[in-house]
């Protein structure tokens, strides 16, 4: 038996994508007297110099600054609470729920639900005004001494690893026990590629969108229309006009009205109208017709 795939997925980056500012940049550095300026040097020393990866080695930058007293987990959710988001952010995600659903989409229970996948701090996420509005939100986590206090990095997402998390969605594998390299037929698989959209904001998310566009979901790209150096804007063009990475491309405003949320109901609602009409067909190829009366 089929799943029935009835479930739209959105995924959702997040430093650039949903907040203007990175979440280091505007919470954590702040907190801990960190000069941004020489942070990043030294992440990129460890990279250049030590071949480590971007995520790692800022994870073992901020273990160095930290290491005469650590914070926990708990206080650096805490500090969480502080991150700010762009305009329509977390309304969108209770906004773009029912209200764009037809009476007939609404009668084989399709439903929407919202993922963060970010190569940033899942503990930070994890206090911030996302949660209770998304089904999960997979980050960098660190691991903790019998006092609470980060030691080590535990988990790890680069930019090309967040692609296991999209399969993660896909497959309904959210837990981290369960393997998302095994095999399931496709479908079986709660939500199928043509049922998610992933959102993005530069070429640390063309691993997703690449992933996407072949698997036959749907990728956009978002920029920062206050940034008066056009830069954000600048990788969105190129992912769209010059490397064909996504199809549209909008201003990370998710109010309602906006180009952004014009978008995301029109595709929402071409993919609510695809299950419908495949759930048709399947009924259709399923019903045996009566015998016929002489």
């Amino acid at each position: 038996m089929s799943a029935p795939q009835n479930i739209i997925a959105i995924v959702y980056d997040y430093d650039q994508t949903l907040s203007p500012e990175y979440m280091q940049d505007e919470v954590l550095f702040p907190a801990f007297g960190i000069d941004p300026a020489a942070f990043w040097k030294k992440c990129q020393a460890l990279v250049a110099e030590q071949g480590y990866d971007n995520e790692l080695a800022y994870m073992k930058t901020l273990l160095d600054y930290l290491a005469m007293d650590p914070p926990t987990n708990a206080e650096l959710a805490e500090l969480g609470r502080n991150l700010s988001f762009y305009p329509g952010v977390p309304e969108v995600f209770e906004q773009l729920g029912d209200r764009f659903l037809s009476d007939a989409h609404r009668a084989i229970d399709i439903s929407i639900e919202h993922y963060v996948i970010s190569s940033g701090l899942k503990a930070l996420l994890d206090g911030s005004g996302l949660v209770g509005h998304v089904k999960a939100i997979f980050g960098c986590e660190f691991a903790a001494d019998e006092e609470g206090r980060i030691t080590f990095p535990k988990k790890v997402i680069s930019h090309t690893q967040k692609t296991q998390y999209l399969f993660r969605v896909n497959k309904g594998l959210l837990g981290a026990n369960d393997d998302v390299n095994d095999h399931m037929p496709e479908d079986l698989r709660p939500i199928p590629f043509r049922n998610m959209i992933y959102i993005g904001d530069g070429p640390t998310d063309v691993p997703c969108f690449t992933v996407m566009k072949k698997s036959g979901g749907h990728a956009l790209a978002v920029y920062n229309p206050d940034d008066e150096s056009r830069s954000s804007f600048r990788k969105c063009y190129q992912l769209t006009a010059v490397a064909d990475r996504v199809k549209y491309i909008a201003p990370s405003d998710f109010r309602a009205g906006s180009h952004l949320r014009l978008i995301l109901e029109e595709i929402i609602t071409e993919i609510a109208d695809g299950i419908l009409a495949r759930r048709k067909a399947e009924l259709t190829d399923a019903m045996v017709s009566a015998p016929a009366y002489d």
